[in-house]
């Protein structure tokens, strides 16, 4: 049972709308030119993503809206459907950080036809990233964990010659 993966999912699921909520609602960075200086590196900056990964994919249309909405459905559903059947903790733990991800994100597309992203991190102008949410984090990080795990960490198999019957 994924019950961890879907245990991880629902936490990054509550902790992406509670921080858009935060940041939109008591915090007032609710329009576009609105931010709070956290630190000297980091603003809170409200920017509506009508588009999927670094902008791609636009929805500029209620058609495109909702092609886009079911389009990541079909990816969540797809994540989802692999860790019911991973067997492996560390990947169904980190597919729930994707699913979460993947989650929150579609919540505001059809709440809202826009991902509410709000993470600015900066050095002086150079933005390594852009501006980015909690869901957003959580995709990158699941999908970092399972190429790291895919390539670097190799399940040791039993060797056929070491089981021959004499």
């Amino acid at each position: 049972m994924p019950r961890a993966g879907l245990a991880v999912a629902a936490a990054v699921f509550v902790v992406d709308q509670a921080a858009k909520w935060l940041v939109t609602g008591p915090l007032g960075v609710d329009f576009l030119g609105a931010y709070q200086t956290i630190l000297p590196i980091f603003d809170l900056r409200f920017t509506k993503n009508e588009g999927v990964s670094l902008g791609m994919l636009r929805a500029e249309t209620e058609l495109t809206r909702w092609l886009l909405v079911a389009f990541t459905a079909a990816i969540a559903t797809g994540v989802a459907i692999w860790m019911t059947r991973e067997d492996k903790r560390a990947d169904r733990l980190a597919l729930g950080l994707v699913l979460g991800g993947a989650l929150g994100n579609i919540l505001d597309r059809i709440r809202l036809g826009y991902v509410v992203d709000f993470a600015d991190l900066h050095f002086g102008e150079w933005r390594p990233f852009l501006i980015f949410n909690v869901a957003d984090a959580a995709i990158t990080i699941g999908v970092l964990i399972l190429l790291a795990r895919a390539l670097l960490i190799r399940e040791k198999r039993p060797d056929p010659s070491e089981n021959v019957h004499a």
